[in-house]
């Protein structure tokens, strides 16, 4: 066994005692290191937050600034597209003014052309009616003249056949039994009949003529 030594319990107090200072200089410098960096790292923090606010003002002052001329822009281009639609209307209204104002001439140029026309067709339908009236009765005058000519000329004629058989009959009396007077008149009265027929169909066909000579021009036109 080893003896005990009576110098120890001086010497681990002293130990205790270095080691004591020592933890407490350690714990002071901790400490003091601690405070330091507390200190540093606040005042990064604050710097920090110092660069992040004026960023912030930066980034607001530029998100007004580009909300600003944005808002501008749009009411620019509101001004701008309403001005382009009133033109628009102003355009649009011009354009049906002028078609109506063009609709309308054009339907009263289409009505006074119509009314001429109208009127022109009238006075041809009345000048060619009236024509054809004075045809009619300058024809029916020369029918009644014709018929007139023809009851004279028949008549003449069968007095005068009939006074040539009479003297054939005084200087022949044997030819008396063999010429009768009615069937001489008979046919002496229808000579003329079919010259006057003859000549109203020659009339008839010579007034269609015309009519046709005059409907060919207004087919042309």
């Amino acid at each position: 066994m080893i003896a005990p030594n009576p110098g120890l319990p001086n010497q681990a107090l002293q130990v205790l005692a270095l080691a004591q200072r020592t933890a407490e200089e350690h714990v002071a410098s901790a400490q003091h290191h601690a405070d330091k960096i507390r200190t540093d790292a606040l005042a990064a923090a604050e710097q920090i937050a110092r660069d992040a606010q004026a960023h912030a003002n930066n980034v607001r002052r530029e998100a007004d600034r580009v909300l600003a001329e944005a808002r501008a822009g749009a009411e620019q281009m509101a001004r701008d597209a309403q001005a382009r639609a009133e033109e628009a209307r102003r355009t649009a209204e011009k354009i049906v003014a002028d078609a109506r104002s063009r609709a309308e001439t054009i339907g009263a140029d289409a009505h006074a052309g119509a009314e001429q026309l109208k009127h022109q067709a009238q006075q041809r339908y009345d000048d060619v009616v009236g024509s054809l009236g004075a045809k009619r009765e300058a024809l029916q005058q020369q029918i009644e003249a014709l018929e007139q000519f023809d009851r004279e000329y028949r008549g003449r004629l069968t007095g005068f056949m009939q006074s040539q058989l009479r003297a054939l009959w005084v200087d022949a009396p044997q030819m008396n039994e063999y010429v009768e007077e009615e069937p001489v008149a008979e046919v002496i009265e229808a000579a003329p009949v079919q010259q006057s027929r003859h000549a109203q169909a020659e009339t008839a066909d010579e007034e269609q003529d015309e009519d046709e000579d005059q409907q060919q021009p207004d087919e042309k036109k």
